[in-house]
């Protein structure tokens, strides 16, 4: 993986990515000459449309972030890629149009576009057939030896063993003389040099999977083999890096002081998070308003009570504050105490199911963004009732309302809708990895992602 703004991104993912990129600029330039050839205009260099086609390539990659290009349904199935990649240059046409309508001066002909399009589909998924199966080989999957062969080293198999997985296990050593839960574990006492072990197997990455290091942990080991240029790592960075999330069962707070994050530098982000958050929310409240309005007057209409209600939610430093949405269950839904929505919640009107499935009930929530209660990304803000229940049961619950909560966040695009403990610990897995690897790029990615969950309904309920 290569860590790029603080944020693990897969080699694989990154190299198609680029590729793509460049394919995309030539989509571009082929659409221009070829539209310049049919009237009889001289097309000029490709530095003299350098913006022009700058600004296709960006706004088409970023749609198929956007739609889940790169996601790991995408690089297993060609199919699904294919769908996937209709899907996001179609919305990447579309954006691009209203640009050119926004800012005018013609840069987008239609016809260019068109031809653009096109070019763009056959290049991208012939890219696809000819790299699938090259980012799939193992030459693109880092070499892992396991220092370990208890749980934690299962655990790392059954990682390894995902067809999206970004290495492959090469070998397992037992440190200890307990029974191992890994079957074909090489006990350390039988490796002579432990160092020549890791350079016989070609070994990219050592990871220290020891169940318990007390008096165990291999220092004189360990020293060698980072002298010999190989990555060691300990199993609660490796489990971070390659899951996206912090993991609660390993994790321990001197790894959370110690481990790189919470960056000093974030208020310069915060600024400029914030003067997003109130440059995007007036906006969208404006543009959304005659939205709201339509919905609010259909709630209405479905079922008796007012169309919008406001819930107490838990915020920064565990302050509470008043959050506002479009009404989507029944006004009675709460009589036996405040619970979490469940799958075909009986208690959700008709309009209401709509409405959650595509996330219109949560647009009069831009106005707590307006005025600072929330952002745009961020931890979803969690009652009172359940923040009191999920701190006595779930470790480190509370250092997730150290970042402000948000209407999207990066457990939102990675976890389905959860509503029992066990999926509000993956949540706060989630969470904390995104408060503690905050960054404006990774503000990006989930705005962009959001729009996946919003067109296939992931994770609504």
């Amino acid at each position: 993986m290569i860590r790029l703004f603080k944020h693990y991104v897969p080699h694989a993912v990154l190299l198609l990515g680029l590729i793509d990129l460049a394919l995309l600029f030539l989509a571009a330039d082929f659409g221009w000459r070829l539209r310049a050839s049919q009237i009889g205009i001289d097309a000029g260099g490709m530095t003299s449309r350098f913006w022009q086609l700058a600004g296709f390539a960006g706004i088409m990659l970023s749609a198929m972030v956007a739609v889940g290009v790169y996601g790991a349904d995408a690089l297993r199935s060609m199919r699904f890629a294919t769908a996937r990649l209709l899907v996001a240059v179609s919305l990447g046409i579309i954006g691009l149009a209203f640009v050119d309508f926004l800012f005018g001066g013609h840069n987008f002909w239609r016809s260019v576009l068109v031809y653009a399009m096109a070019s763009s589909i056959i290049l991208l998924v012939v890219n696809r057939v000819i790299a699938g199966g090259i980012l799939g080989a193992s030459a693109f999957r880092r070499r892992v030896l396991v220092l370990g062969a208890g749980n934690r080293a299962a655990r790392l198999r059954k990682l390894s063993d995902r067809p999206e997985s970004g290495f492959v296990i090469v070998g397992y050593v037992a440190m200890t003389e307990s029974k191992p839960v890994i079957g074909e574990a090489i006990r350390r006492s039988v490796i002579e040099n432990l160092t020549r072990h890791v350079e016989n197997l070609n070994v990219s990455e050592v990871v220290l999977a020891l169940e318990e290091r007390r008096n165990s942990l291999p220092l004189t080991d360990l020293l060698r083999i980072k002298t010999t240029g190989v990555h060691v790592n300990d199993f609660s960075s490796f489990i971070e890096r390659e899951t996206g999330r912090v993991d609660l069962e390993t994790v321990n707070p001197s790894w959370l002081i110690f481990s790189d994050g919470f960056s000093s530098g974030r208020a310069i982000s915060s600024a400029v998070k914030r003067l997003f958050d109130i440059t995007a929310s007036s906006i969208l409240l404006v543009l959304s308003a005659p939205i709201i309005a339509l919905f609010a007057l259909l709630v209405k209409f479905d079922s008796k009570g007012p169309a919008f209600y406001r819930q107490q939610r838990v915020g920064l430093f565990g302050q509470n504050f008043e959050v506002i949405k479009l009404r989507s269950m029944g006004t009675d839904a709460e009589t036996g105490g405040a619970q979490f929505a469940q799958e075909n919640d009986p208690r959700v009107t008709r309009i209401g199911r709509f409405m959650r499935e595509v996330r219109i009930d949560e647009l009069p929530q831009t106005w707590s963004v307006l005025k600072g209660e929330m952002s745009f990304v961020g931890p979803r803000p969690e009652r009172p009732q359940f923040v009191d229940e999920l701190e006595q049961h779930l470790p480190f619950y509370a250092e997730r309302h150290m970042v402000k909560p948000g209407i999207t966040g990066w457990a939102q695009i990675n976890y389905p809708y959860g509503a029992s403990l066990d999926d509000s610990r993956q949540k706060l897995e989630y969470d904390l990895y995104y408060a503690k690897n905050y960054t404006p790029f990774l503000d990006l990615l989930i705005l962009l992602q959001t729009l996946r969950v919003v067109l296939w309904s992931e994770g609504s309920r």
